[in-house]
């Protein structure tokens, strides 16, 4: 796994916390954390984009973004866990791991030409 792949995980980190931020801020500090989050999680996608394919990289990022957050819901904030949620979760993961395998950085198709 190279370096804009490992930036692409961080950021997906980074959007759940500003994600659940949103839901869950209450005072200044917990809505400048949540501001900070969002703008890295941003500046690393942005990044990653310029040298992977921009819809595998928002894919991938509003996917991990997107389980990441509904798991922390259930497991935290008291959201209501029901099996077809998990199993959609999976499906989801699925894909961004499918997405993540049939993926070259464009630096590496250019090197094959």
């Amino acid at each position: 796994m190279n370096r804009n792949w490992i930036k692409l995980i961080f950021a997906s980190i980074l959007e759940v916390f500003w994600v659940i931020g949103l839901a869950h801020s209450h005072d200044v500090w917990t809505w400048t954390g949540t501001i900070i989050a969002l703008i890295i999680s941003n500046y690393f996608m942005i990044t990653v984009g310029q040298v992977l394919p921009a819809g595998t990289v928002y894919a991938f990022f509003v996917g991990l973004g997107t389980a990441g957050t509904v798991i922390s819901e259930i497991l935290f904030f008291g959201e209501a866990f029901k099996w077809e949620k998990i199993f959609l979760i999976l499906l989801l993961l699925l894909g961004v791991v499918g997405l993540k395998l049939v993926t070259t950085n464009k630096s590496e198709e250019g090197a094959k030409i």
